[in-house]
């Protein structure tokens, strides 16, 4: 998608990389690399706070 700017690739252990983007509007996306067609997105607050929360271990009962 045009108007995306993607940040160089998070890799976590084996081949979990993905990539955060944001546009001209203040919408940020997540997608995992080489699929960035299909990602994420909402506004940058609502996924800086999914950020923070995966941090605090909030997500943690996913695993």
């Amino acid at each position: 998608m045009q108007g995306i700017t993607w940040e160089e690739a998070f890799c976590g252990e084996g081949a979990s990389c993905y990539r955060l983007g944001t546009d001209e509007q203040g919408n940020s996306y997540i997608a995992k690399q080489g699929e960035e067609g299909f990602y994420l997105t909402d506004t940058r607050g609502a996924l800086q706070q999914m950020i923070r929360d995966i941090k605090a271990g909030k997500a943690d009962h996913l695993l």
